[in-house]
């Protein structure tokens, strides 16, 4: 019963993932993909899309970047709530500053 009660509330957040044209690049990063994923936290986004994009058979067809990897950014968009940059680094998702994006 206290699980009911203190269950945690999934919603829906917009996701944008930004590649830059050729792997390994600091600079250039362009929007790849938006979408709705559904989740708890940041952190379960995060991990959601990871595993979409890095199995070919669940990558949606109208998808033409490559595979989610080191230096890729994703961004959450609560809002009003705030605005969210995160990328990805040899050590796991780590949040960053929007002056990365050009």
């Amino acid at each position: 019963m206290l699980k009911e009660l203190t269950r945690i509330r999934r919603k829906e957040y917009d996701v944008t993932i930004f590649q830059t044209p050729e792997f390994r690049e600091k600079k250039g990063f362009q929007q790849v993909y938006r979408l709705n994923v559904e989740g708890s936290t940041h952190e379960e986004c995060l991990d959601s899309v990871f595993r979409r994009f890095n199995v070919p058979d669940r990558i949606p067809i109208d998808f033409n970047g490559r595979f989610i990897s080191t230096g890729d950014i994703l961004y959450i968009d609560e809002g009003r709530r705030g605005q969210f940059y995160y990328q990805l680094k040899p050590g796991g998702w780590e949040e960053i500053n929007r002056i990365h994006i050009r």
